[in-house]
């Protein structure tokens, strides 16, 4: 199968479509992170491939998730009463806010028409979702995880697009929630990492994404201040690579691990780091920065290579979409 090929998306038997996951949308989010990645390293072409294989996925990851909301909607409900599968339900608005800023360089129009929609998704997805985590719900320590991050921190997300298409000020409120509940979820987070039981191992990839906040909020930071990097646009992008390097230490031992979908959650924060360092090297003019730029890239595309081959493989063995 060649790299760039997205997974096989063919509708599951009924009984698997019941069992269809929300946490799927990371395949969308990590394709549409490679593409906007291969743009910052100008290789145009891919990226514009890449993108639109994303866009398919998306449409095809979408519509899969649709039938299964009106064949089997207690299922849906089930996985929304979920302490962590509710956190992937705002996947879905951020690989629209993906696609926004992947479209905006070529048709501004329909870029604005859709991060409008995903914004609006995303706000209302962050505010439901928050008020689920501090109402009644009986949630402990050991139900959080590094996918807490994905509604409220997917915030930062919405200004890349949202400042080249004129939303100044909705980005910055974008911006703050984000900021502020990347501190916030941070501290939860490590506590629950420290001080408990160990991640299943079907939720230890998602440590990854302890590495996409503070590269997403660099290179929000670098827009909103005008393309300078500063004192504050620095203190992201290292932070990002020190978790880059703690999560380096756990790789070995999550490749041990026996392949789930949870394994998209690698691709993604990989990809805003790339992006991340070329656009440090383009702003710095930074030559370290666009080295390690190529050498995540390559290992991005390595990664999706391999997560699309382990994904097909896996639905054709019937792996996947079973109850857990």
């Amino acid at each position: 199968m060649n790299a760039m090929e997205p997974p096989a998306i063919s509708a599951p038997p009924a009984g698997r479509l019941a069992h269809f996951p929300v946490s799927v949308f990371g395949m969308s989010m990590g394709l549409f992170g490679l593409a906007l990645a291969l743009r910052s390293a100008d290789f145009g072409v891919a990226a514009h491939v890449v993108g639109w294989i994303a866009l398919a996925v998306f449409l095809g990851l979408s519509g899969l998730f649709a039938a299964k909301a009106v064949r089997f909607p207690a299922m849906v409900a089930e996985e929304w009463a979920h302490p962590v599968r509710l956190a992937f339900f705002p996947a879905i608005s951020i690989s629209l806010l993906l696609f926004a800023t992947f479209l905006h360089h070529s048709a501004p129009v329909a870029a604005n028409v859709v991060w409008i929609i995903a914004a609006a998704a995303q706000a209302a997805l962050t505010v439901i979702v928050v008020t689920a985590w501090i109402s009644h719900r009986a949630f402990g320590p050991g139900h959080l995880s590094p996918a807490w991050f994905i509604p409220a921190v997917g915030n930062v997300v919405a200004p890349l697009a949202g400042l080249q298409l004129g939303h100044i000020e909705v980005s910055w409120y974008f911006f703050s929630v984000g900021l502020v509940f990347w501190l916030v979820l941070l501290t939860l987070v490590f506590n629950r990492l420290i001080f408990h039981d160990p991640l299943p191992e079907r939720l230890r990839p998602t440590l990854v994404i302890l590495i996409a906040p503070p590269a997403l909020a660099f290179l929000a930071w670098a827009q909103f201040n005008g393309g300078a990097v500063g004192t504050t646009g620095r203190l992201f992008i290292n932070i990002a690579y020190f978790f880059a390097a703690l999560v380096a230490i756990q790789a070995p031992a999550l490749l041990r691990l026996p392949f789930a979908l949870s394994f998209w959650a690698l691709s993604f924060p990989l990809a805003a780091l790339t992006t991340a360092s070329f656009r440090f090297a383009e702003l710095e003019n930074s030559g370290l920065h666009w080295v390690v730029g190529m050498l995540l890239l390559g290992l991005l595309a390595l990664t999706i290579a391999a997560l699309v081959v382990r994904t097909v493989q896996a639905a054709l063995a019937g792996q996947i979409c079973q109850p857990e």
